[in-house]
């Protein structure tokens, strides 16, 4: 089972995100933010509404969702 992030882990990202940010690097904010595991009620919302395909090619952190929904259920 993936390990989860921790709030401190995640609010480290998220401060880096914002440097990013600030210094206009709009790449590296977005690649270090898509670090950050989506929430699983986000993703599941984002699976039935615009389809699994678009989970699997974002590069978003998926860890969480596939703890709660199990390891395959982007495919269910």
């Amino acid at each position: 089972m993936p390990q989860t992030m921790t709030l401190d882990e995640k609010l480290a990202i998220s401060n880096k995100a914002c440097e990013f940010a600030r210094a206009g690097d709009e790449e590296n904010y977005i690649r270090i933010t898509k670090t950050i595991p989506l929430p699983p009620y986000l993703a599941k919302v984002i699976k039935e509404k615009v389809g699994p395909e678009y989970l699997i090619k974002s590069g978003w952190n998926l860890s969480e969702a596939e703890a709660e929904f199990g390891h395959n259920w982007l495919s269910r």
